[in-house]
C-alpha cells in the first residue's frame, strides 16, 4: 500500500537530483566557449579522423581544446590519439580528460572500459545519460573549443547533444561523391529541424596526389561538398586531400601533422583551424 506523503517526498527527491545534475551540466558548459559537434550523414567519410586532426590543429594554434567521443558503439578517438589507460579522478571526484598535449584532452567511453574490445550494448536513454555525464562529471575546465565526435547519421547521440548543449554548432563532414552528399543534405536538414546552427562543412578525401608521379587523381570526385554548402547556405570550411599516411597514422596512434608537417593535409587542417578562429 502506497502512502501519499512518502510518494510525494520520493518524487520531490528525484526532481531535486535531476535539478542538481542539470546545474552540473550548466556549470561545466559555461566554461567552454565553443561547442562543435562533428557529424556525417554516412559512415566511411573520415569523420573521426577529421575530429582528431582538427582538434590537434586548433591545439597547435594555442587554443585549449577538449575532444569528447560520443560515438559510443565505435569509440576510436583514444586509439587515433595514441592514448591508453583509464580516465582518472581528481580531488573533487570528477573524471579528468586523458592528456594528448598541454592544450588537448580527450574523453571517451573506451577510456572507461577495461577490455577495449567489449561491445557497448546501450539503448537510447542510457546513451543520453552517458553523454550528460561526459559533460557534468568531467573536469573539462576552461576551454576554447569542445570538439564532439559523433557516430554517423542522425540518431540518438547527435539528438542528445542537441538537447543537452543548446548552443552547440555542427561541423558536417562529407566526401565529394553524390551518395555521400545526399546523406549530408539529410544532416543539414536534421540540424534545421532541431534548431542547431551549422558552423560549416568540410569536404574530406578531396583529391589524391600520386606520390610517384605527382599527378592529382580525383578518387571520389571533387568540389561536391563546396557546391552543396553553397546550395544550402552553409559555410564551406575547406577541403582535406586524401593521403594514405592519414590512415596509417590513425591506426598506430601517431600524429599525422607532427610526422608530416609539410604535407598538403597538414596545411589544409591548419587553414581550416585559421578560418574557424576568424568565425568564432
Amino acid at each position: 500500500m502506497e502512502i501519499i506523503g512518502q510518494t510525494s517526498c520520493s518524487a520531490a527527491k528525484k526532481e531535486k537530483v535531476k535539478s542538481d545534475h542539470d546545474v552540473l551540466v550548466e556549470e561545466s558548459l559555461k566554461k567552454i566557449k565553443n561547442k562543435l559537434i562533428v557529424m556525417s550523414g554516412k559512415g566511411g567519410v573520415g569523420k573521426t579522423s577529421v575530429s582528431v586532426n582538427l582538434s590537434i590543429a586548433l591545439a597547435d594554434k594555442g587554443y585549449k581544446v577538449g575532444i569528447m567521443d560520443v560515438d559510443l558503439h565505435g569509440p576510436d578517438v583514444p586509439r587515433m590519439l595514441g592514448l591508453e589507460g583509464m580516465l582518472g579522478l581528481n580531488q573533487n571526484q570528477k573524471l579528468t580528460p586523458m592528456r594528448y598535449s598541454e592544450n588537448l584532452g580527450a574523453v571517451s567511453v573506451e577510456s572507461l572500459t577495461l577490455n577495449k574490445d567489449d561491445a557497448i550494448i546501450w539503448r537510447g536513454p542510457i546513451k543520453h545519460s552517458a553523454i550528460r555525464q561526459f559533460i557534468a562529471d568531467v573536469e573539462w575546465g576552461e576551454l576554447d573549443f569542445l570538439i564532439i565526435d559523433s557516430p554517423p547519421g542522425t540518431g540518438d547521440e547527435p539528438l542528445s547533444v542537441a538537447q543537452t548543449i543548446k548552443d552547440a554548432k555542427a561541423i558536417i563532414v562529407t566526401t565529394p561523391q553524390e551518395v555521400a552528399l545526399a546523406d549530408i543534405r539529410k544532416s543539414i536538414n536534421f540540424c534545421k529541424t532541431v534548431k542547431m546552427k551549422i558552423f560549416g562543412l568540410i569536404e574530406n578525401m578531396s583529391g589524391f596526389t600520386c606520390p610517384n608521379c605527382g599527378e592529382k587523381i580525383d578518387l571520389f570526385g571533387t568540389g561536391g561538398g563546396e557546391r552543396t554548402a553553397d546550395a544550402m547556405g552553409v559555410t564551406f570550411l575547406g577541403k582535406i586531400p586524401f593521403d594514405l599516411n592519414v590512415v596509417s597514422c590513425g591506426d598506430t596512434g601517431v600524429s599525422f601533422q607532427e610526422k608530416y608537417k609539410d604535407s598538403q593535409v597538414t596545411k589544409a587542417f591548419a587553414d581550416i583551424a585559421e578560418k574557424m578562429s576568424k568565425l568564432i
